[in-house]
């Protein structure tokens, strides 16, 4: 049998994007529109509803914006998957993003297969990073041999384990989104956009051993 397609909910205030983000699935069996939200409340009520695989989250909505959203859905224990998808790259509208919760951060100019990978990446449960958020990340905290910290450590050994992010939250008993935050800054500190390459990255520069 085929897979089951990945059921996404569209949440953002401008119709014409809603359209077009609808109509770029239309036609692929790989996903489903189940429904739109033109604000981050309404985004809230669905997916308590509806239950999607992934949400694709604006920032930027009136009554309620894609950071109080997420955090809401957060607390309700939706399990749905926020990928935020905003025009939007500025380090305080990432990262607030990210500690609410949301499992990856894109930019509305991304193209088609950059999108659809990170939504698949997303419905998986794991960090979809755009490399342009990833770059200006880099360009901001990163310093020659960014040594990392114990926890980020911690959590990168655990990664390279095998432990998805739920797994690593409930072996060093903090949140999931305490370990979203600290992949972030891991990406950021060794310049890559993706948990293999993190892993790869720590091992050439022994920060792992060698088991």
């Amino acid at each position: 049998m085929p897979d089951a397609p990945i059921r996404l909910l569209i949440a953002d205030d401008h119709p014409i994007f809603r359209d077009g983000l609808r109509g770029m699935f239309a036609d692929d069996p790989a996903f489903e529109v189940l429904a739109e939200a033109e604000n981050g409340a309404r985004a809230v009520e669905l997916a308590r509803a509806l239950q999607p695989d992934v949400i694709l989250m604006d920032l930027r909505m009136p009554v309620m914006n894609g950071v109080a959203a997420i955090k809401e859905l957060t607390r309700l224990g939706v399990p749905s998957r926020v990928l935020v998808l905003t025009t939007y790259d500025t380090d305080r509208d990432v990262l607030p993003a990210i500690e609410a919760g949301a499992t990856g951060y894109l930019l509305k100019d991304a193209q088609r297969d950059e999108l659809v990978r990170a939504i698949t990446t997303a419905a998986r449960g794991e960090t979809a990073l755009s490399p342009s958020v990833a770059t200006r990340l880099l360009g901001r905290v990163r310093t020659p041999d960014t040594p990392l910290s114990a926890r980020e450590l911690e959590i990168l050994h655990l990664i390279s384990q095998g432990n998805n992010n739920r797994e690593t939250a409930a072996r060093l008993f903090i949140s999931e989104a305490t370990v979203k935050t600290h992949i972030l800054h891991l990406y950021a500190k060794l310049g890559v956009n993706d948990r293999a390459a993190a892993v790869a990255t720590a091992f050439q520069r022994g920060l792992l051993p060698l088991e």
